[in-house]
């Protein structure tokens, strides 16, 4: 069922939409990270970017957790004249979005993965640091379903969303220099798995053998924002 960001925002949220330089637009929605936000941070951007497409000097509108940034021509349409239409885009009480609580995907995407071990080298650690198992930790993962809140960092990584509470842990310390591809990681109140081989302060519970990123493969990208996925334990 559509609404329409007029009318049907999160309660006390009105969204900041300033110039971001001379050559976009940050378009921020507030509220707290997380599927519900995330859910109406990308149907905000596919509104705009439905009611922009075609128009010269508008590119893709790119979504991050809580805000948008919407890359135009410092020329033609200009950052202020850009600001003028996205008030204006978001205003139409007409306007029909996707409902930001419905996932984009019905799919869920099954992961398997290999923990603990050279696969999971921080699972001892973080079952020591939550007081939990380090089976419980893994269960925790494997109970929940998540939801790719948005893409950043590097090509291909996704925030997963929700995290089970008792796993939430601030990054780790010192950063490593490299985490392979495909490890299965949190910090915060989030999952994700390394697209490629990159520096990364996650705590590494395992590892899949998916390749979430492939630039040979169309798409690319193996999860879009609106993805869900499930994480299933590896036979050994």
């Amino acid at each position: 069922m559509g609404t329409d960001p007029g009318s049907d925002r999160p309660p006390g949220q009105t969204p900041l939409i300033v110039p971001f330089g001379d050559s976009g637009v940050f378009v921020e929605l507030g509220g707290a990270p997380g599927i519900a936000t995330s859910g109406w941070v990308q149907a905000t951007a596919r509104a705009i970017r439905a009611a922009t497409e075609g128009r010269a000097g508008w590119s893709t509108p790119i979504p991050a957790a809580t805000s948008i940034l919407v890359p135009v021509d410092p020329v033609e349409p200009g950052a202020e004249a850009a600001v003028a239409s996205i008030r204006s885009i978001l205003g139409r009480r007409s306007y029909p979005v996707d409902d930001p609580a419905t996932p984009t995907e019905d799919r869920v995407l099954e992961v398997p993965v290999r923990f603990g071990g050279d696969d999971g080298p921080d699972l001892e650690t973080v079952a020591t640091m939550t007081g939990l198992r380090p089976g419980q930790v893994i269960e925790a993962l494997l109970a929940t379903t998540f939801t790719a809140l948005f893409l950043g960092f590097a090509p291909g990584f996704a925030y997963l969303g929700p995290l089970d509470e008792r796993l939430i842990l601030p990054r780790r310390d010192a950063p490593r220099q490299r985490v392979p591809a495909g490890s299965v990681a949190i910090a915060g109140p989030q999952a994700a798995i390394y697209p490629v081989d990159s520096p990364g302060g996650w705590w590494i519970l395992g590892r899949t053998a998916l390749r979430v990123w492939d630039p040979n493969r169309e798409p690319a990208a193996l999860i879009n924002a609106g993805t869900r996925i499930r994480f299933v334990a590896e036979r050994a």
